[in-house]
């Protein structure tokens, strides 16, 4: 008996987290391209290869998260609309403290909504870990920084998708982004560091514009110092995208003067702005259903959505 007892415990104990040393690919029918035609700049070695890690100790909301870390080949998967198209497209970042992205949790699962809603969605695997972040530790800075070479790529992402929006039938009038925790981060970064690119063009892409034309920021971190200011490197302005923010009070992670700072920072800059905050929810819950009532937001982002016209028929060839 004690011997069964103990094998249980270890298969128990194997089942805990499967990581895989290989980079991570889109499920089948999807095509993975690179974010840059040769080295990404800035680049720099990892402490060891791309992994996929499968966390099951962790359940969220009884699923669990598969994460990857250690990217330096940065890549977009496009996903096409699976019902009719409204031309529209979303930049989806992932979230993970910029160390790891939680690639389906905030990702392709965040990519099966949109498209169900007629957006075409494109997946970043932006750069991780990545500055201000030491690649060789597990750390947070104390200070506020840009999160290059993350916004890197979310800029190169943009001029991607409006260079190929003809071909891949989307208005170039109507590419937004989305983003969850350290994801929400960059999303307020790109709303805010369009203007000129932190590199060196590359291409055709490197011309287009790298402004979101609308922005959503899902438990976003790192937008408030200590003292409750905005933070320097996010600079807020009339020229913002309109904006929509959930956030939970009970977000012990990235709490809640994160997402009310940036709040505060739109309403004074006169940039349309939308948040929705709950009393419980917590941090990384993604789309995953829950009996909380924060488990709602998509509809309300949908209802958002149409009032500023990306959910109305208008792209290129439909």
């Amino acid at each position: 008996m004690k011997a069964l007892v103990a094998g249980l415990c270890l298969a128990c104990a194997m089942t805990v987290l499967h990581a895989q040393p290989t980079a991570w690919q889109p499920s089948q029918g999807h095509v993975q391209l690179p974010l840059w035609p040769k080295a990404a700049p800035n680049a720099q070695s990892a402490p060891g290869p791309e992994t996929v890690t499968v966390e099951t100790r962790h359940l969220i909301a009884g699923k669990p998260l598969t994460s990857v870390t250690n990217v330096v080949r940065p890549t977009i998967t496009v996903y096409a609309p699976t019902t009719t198209p409204v031309g529209a497209a979303v930049v989806v970042f992932p979230g993970g403290g910029f160390q790891i992205l939680a690639m389906d949790l905030e990702g392709t699962e965040i990519c099966d909504w949109l498209t169900s809603r007629g957006i075409a969605c494109v997946l970043l695997k932006y750069r991780v870990p990545g500055a201000p972040y030491d690649w060789h530790c597990d750390c947070r800075p104390h200070n506020f920084e840009l999160s290059l070479p993350s916004l890197q790529d979310a800029q190169r992402a943009m001029g991607l998708v409006r260079l190929h929006a003809r071909e891949w039938r989307i208005d170039p009038h109507k590419v937004g982004v989305i983003g969850f925790s350290a994801g929400g981060y960059l999303v307020a970064e790109i709303s805010t560091h369009y203007a000129r690119r932190l590199y060196p063009a590359v291409d055709a892409a490197d011309r287009e514009s790298a402004r979101p034309d609308f922005a959503m920021a899902i438990y976003p971190g790192h937008l408030a110092t200590d003292g409750g200011r905005l933070n320097p490197n996010v600079p807020v302005s009339g020229k913002t995208p309109p904006t929509f923010l959930v956030q939970a009070e009970d977000d012990d992670v990235d709490g809640v003067d994160q997402a009310l700072t940036y709040y505060a920072a739109l309403k004074n800059a006169g940039v349309p702005a939308e948040m929705h905050l709950y009393a419980h929810g917590g941090h990384a819950f993604g789309l995953r259903r829950t009996r909380l009532p924060i488990t709602g937001w998509p509809d309300l982002a949908e209802r958002w959505l149409r009032t500023i016209g990306v959910l109305s028929k208008g792209g290129v060839g439909l």
